[in-house]
């Protein structure tokens, strides 16, 4: 079965990876970051605000492959940070993101993510509508 690698026409070009990939009906998602359509990382230092727009560009990836938010398995996410109430700030925007659709999630907190001043990101795996 071929995969098929997409980006997303929404979000920034300037990253050296695709955004999902499509294999049969499985959707998997890169991380998505708090980039901004430069590819800047925005809302430094807010880890809520971060968390607003990774889940932004997570919608834009998932879109990019015929998918929405309700069509997650699984999701992962990342805060960069020893602090439990970072975490719940994080994840109280993630919740609210998936409304009513609430698939198994793990929560990490961890020390360093990809780009200078990143707090958060979130992957995910979706199947095809």
């Amino acid at each position: 079965m071929p995969v098929e690698l997409l980006r997303a026409p929404t979000l920034t070009d300037d990253v050296p990876y695709a955004y999902a990939a499509r294999v049969g009906a499985l959707v998997l998602t890169a991380g998505a970051c708090p980039l901004d359509e430069s590819g800047e990382v925005a809302f430094v230092g807010d880890v809520a605000g971060q968390a607003g727009l990774v889940m932004d560009n997570l919608v834009a990836a998932l879109a990019a492959a015929g998918c929405t938010l309700a069509d997650v398995a699984k999701s992962t996410v990342y805060v960069a940070s020893s602090d439990r109430a970072d975490l719940v700030a994080a994840w109280q925007v993630v919740r609210a993101a998936f409304g009513e659709h609430d698939a198994p999630s793990t929560l990490l907190g961890v020390t360093v993510l990809g780009y200078p001043d990143q707090l958060v990101e979130v992957e995910a795996i979706a199947a095809l509508p």
